[in-house]
């Protein structure tokens, strides 16, 4: 469930612990008042009609039509693409005919490139005599290729999309991106103006509606903004607007609170803390923020320490030359330092749950590796507990996050394909936190981890990966670098405050080059620049267009082009490992900071993966597509020192799903209910026996099988990459049903889970009765996880108020 059925209220559990502290707060002294909970639209003050022109992005088709053939012309900006024929202007509309299912037709823009702004949706107004859906794509690329993305349009979903209703009357669409676009990466639009194979099409206007446009147009409330994809839970004003709050401060009370705007120009930012009844204005605290920068937040914590346990008006004041010019005062939030408890029975101040995106657990040495990968995370390990057999509930990204983030399978919380997103009725790890009073921050380098996937709910702060600076480049997957610059800062302004930052690095990810000195720690200098020669050539080759964009062949197909496959795949592993070894180092910066702060006994510290990669281990690269042991054997760690034991290696069979449960019963905090994880407490309990003894029962635990899940994330291309399947892991054994099977691949594949970790050799026609075994359990199991599905948004915002729904859509958790 989402923050907005729920107060932000300590655990009881914690209000226990906290009421042994020198602070003793109680439910009316909570660890943080959230402004944005209390927003009341009857308290805004001097609202204005906003005085910003806004000049739009707009496509009209009045001009002299250009043939079919011509080539494209900027100053007319479109084009028509494959599958399109006898595109004309005509009567004031694109007119045309599509030949095929994925016909294109591609616009430039030519203006307000560098206007850093969010865009909000893209308006068609337009009729197609047949088909279903409207799609479009943007780039901010030079040029744009439109017969591979002609080629890939069945298959991977686009930015926007949205159905459409066939026929002769006009309709407007406003389709309102998955994941955040900024205007100024908005050089090209291709839209695929509808699904079906043949028919008529007419389209009177393209419109760009930036997010400044958008905001101009409505009243002061909540709203979910971001400033360069570092996306905050806001409240959003006009010049010369105020907000009025009343809030019972705390002991030791600061406001927590980041500003800005997407205005050109001056704009000033004040917060004036009154108290009841205060004779004069010397009682009063007032700070002022004057902002010159557009399109970045600035932070600025208000020290309210001088109004400590007084009822206050807490007034937030927007000043600007221009009327109606848009302020955002980001995730503005009364805190109380210090109030905090420590003790021996007291839970982590900090939280940090670390997910090292496609990292596989056998390129680790403390797993077994030969190399040394991981030097800090090896020591990392000896300092806390090691789960040697821990398994993804997915092999893809955004399924199994959403996995380890709500404790649920696939099957039930319903994220499959790349277009879904997790129901906003869903409570995730973050918002169980955010409700405990900690303060909540993502920092996601993967657009699946984010918006795109409801997996902003709980956080306010959210930096999504279009935030880094190497976004749209070939190290845009070595992430750790940089977010760790910017979260030493962040916990810096919150090491007196309970905390929870979930970290999601990407370093492992291809393309799997690192950045020097680690592009080249394990493999041979001389070697590089041949394979890229290599590469290029074997890339032209490559049949799956979405394969080819990434540049990752099968086994085949470097055999095709004249490689050693053996050769070839030895420098991909030495980058991967190379890569892994570039995170370890940022993983170190880390806890040296948090030890510098005072932190690094006070916080909890998970660290695990989403899932592994193949490298050609079954003749492919990449992920997502099987359920074999490179892509579901996964690491898992956990330390915190003094709480946990030191240097404990668990043997047990645990799941993704399990980690949430597990975070939250250590913290002090109940799970929610219905998860399908089961809290690893029991392995974490310090005891007296040796830490070396192999033990073979855990009291507490209850041993059971581990299940992964597998459905092709979009629409393979071709009949070998369309495989559904389930994997259990039982005692010794591993299944995998494929109940949608490509030409010989068996229904079922039986492995030695130990002895045969990747999965090589399946030994299913020996072993009949565990086959059939299994396969009892997986139907038991399929009863239960599709008994517990959760119910889309569009069954549960049925009984909703008109506010609450309002609330859901203002913060993106519902569109």
């Amino acid at each position: 469930m989402t923050a907005t059925f729920r107060l932000a209220v300590v655990s009881s559990a914690l209000l226990m612990t906290l009421g042994c502290s020198g602070a003793t707060p109680t439910q009316t002294q909570p660890l943080a008042v959230r402004l944005v909970d209390l927003f009341d639209a009857k308290r805004v003050q001097g609202s204005v009609k906003s005085a910003t022109a806004i000049r739009p992005t707009i496509w009209r088709f009045d001009g002299t039509p250009l043939p079919p053939t011509a080539k494209f012309a900027a100053t007319r900006g479109w084009e028509p693409g494959p599958g399109i024929a006898g595109l004309i202007v005509k009567d004031g509309q694109l007119t045309g005919r599509v030949t095929s299912d994925a016909a294109l037709i591609h616009f430039e823009r030519t203006s307000g490139l560098d206007v850093p702004d969010t865009l909000h949706a893209i308006e068609v107004k337009m009729r197609a005599s047949h088909g279903a859906n409207i799609s479009i794509q943007t780039s901010p690329a030079e040029t744009v290729n439109l017969t591979d993305l002609s080629a890939t349009a069945r298959r991977l979903p686009w930015q926007l999309e949205s159905p459409i209703i066939s026929g002769d009357a006009f309709q407007t669409y406003e389709l309102i991106p998955r994941a955040p676009i900024v205007t100024s990466r908005i050089r090209h639009l291709v839209i695929r103006p509808t699904d079906a194979s043949e028919g008529t099409f007419d389209i009177e206007s393209v419109r760009l509606v930036s997010r400044t446009e958008h905001l101009a147009s409505i009243p002061a409330g909540v709203g979910w903004q971001g400033l360069q994809q570092i996306y905050r839970e806001s409240l959003v004003a006009h010049a010369p607007e105020s907000m009025q709050f009343d809030v019972q401060l705390p002991d030791r009370p600061w406001l927590d609170l980041s500003v800005g705007t997407v205005e050109d120009g001056v704009m000033t930012f004040s917060v004036v803390a009154k108290p009841e009844g205060a004779a004069d204005d010397r009682d009063v605290v007032q700070a002022d923020f004057t902002v010159t920068r557009a399109h970045r937040w600035d932070s600025y914590p208000v020290d309210l320490s001088r109004l400590a346990g007084k009822r206050v008006t807490l007034s937030l004041q927007l000043k600007s030359e221009a009327a109606g010019a848009l302020g955002f005062w980001g995730s503005p939030v009364v805190r109380t330092l210090g109030a905090f408890p420590t003790g021996e029975s007291a839970p982590p101040q900090g939280v940090i749950f670390i997910q090292a995106d496609t990292l596989r657990r056998d390129h680790l040495n403390f797993y077994g590796h030969a190399r040394e990968t991981a030097p800090f995370l090896t020591r990392l390990a000896k300092e806390g507990v090691q789960f040697n057999n821990s398994i993804a509930q997915a092999s893809w990204t955004k399924v199994s996050t959403s996995s380890m983030m709500t404790s649920l399978y696939p099957s039930t919380h319903g994220v499959r394909m790349q277009t879904d997103r997790l129901p906003a009725s869903v409570t995730t790890m973050a918002e169980a936190y955010k409700a405990a009073g900690y303060a909540t921050l993502s920092m996601s380098s993967v657009a699946f981890t984010g918006q795109n996937t409801n997996l902003h709910q709980g956080y306010e702060e959210l930096h999504e990966n279009g935030s880094l600076s190497t976004a749209g480049t070939p190290l845009s997957s070595k992430s750790a670098r940089e977010y760790i610059d910017r979260l030493v800062p962040w916990l810096d302004r919150h090491r007196e405050v309970p905390f929870f930052v979930y970290l999601q690095v990407f370093d492992p990810h291809s393309p799997f080059e690192p950045y020097g000195p680690y592009n080249t720690k394990f493999g041979d200098p001389a070697r590089t620049e041949q394979h890229r020669k290599e590469k290029a050539a074997v890339t032209k080759l490559i049949e799956d267009p979405v394969m080819r964009g990434r540049g990752l062949p099968t086994r085949n197909e470097v055999i095709k082009a004249g490689f050693d496959p053996d050769i070839y795949v030895k420098q991909e592993a030495d980058w991967y490992d190379g890569s892994i070894r570039g995170m370890d180092v940022e993983m170190a910066r880390l806890f040296e900071q948090l030890r510098r702060l005072g932190l690094d006994e006070r916080t909890l510290v998970v660290l695990t993966s989403d899932h592994g990669t193949e490298l050609l281990d079954h003749g492919r690269f990449f992920h997502g597509h099987t359920l074999y042991g490179e892509l579901t054997n996964v690491p898992l760690i956990m330390r915190w020192p003094g709480r946990l034991p030191a240097a404990r290696v668990i043997q047990d069979l645990v799941q993704g799903i399990d980690i949430m449960p597990t975070m939250l019963e250590l913290s002090g905090i109940a799970p929610p209910a219905g998860v399908q994880g089961q809290s690893l407490r029991p392995f974490l309990t310090t005891s007296s026996a040796s830490e070396s003894e192999v033990r073979r029962s855990w009291p507490g635990w209850s041993p059971r099988p581990a299940i992964s899940e597998q459905v092709p994330n979009v629409p393979a291309p071709r009949e070998e990459l369309s495989r559904e399947s389930v994997a259990i892991v039982d005692a010794n054994w591993k299944l995998i049903h494929n109940t949608v099977t490509p030409s010989g691949v068996p229904e079922f594949e039986l492995f030695d889970y130990y002895k045969d970790p990747l999965n090589k050799q399946n030994v299913a026609a020996d072993h009949p009765d565990v086959v059939a075994r299994l396969s009892k359990l997986i139907a038991g199991w399929r009863q239960m996880a599709a008994a517990a599905r959760l119910k889309p948004d569009a069954e549960t915002t049925k009984t909703m108020s008109a506010e609450e729904l309002q609330r859901l859509r203002s913060l993106g958790y519902v569109r």
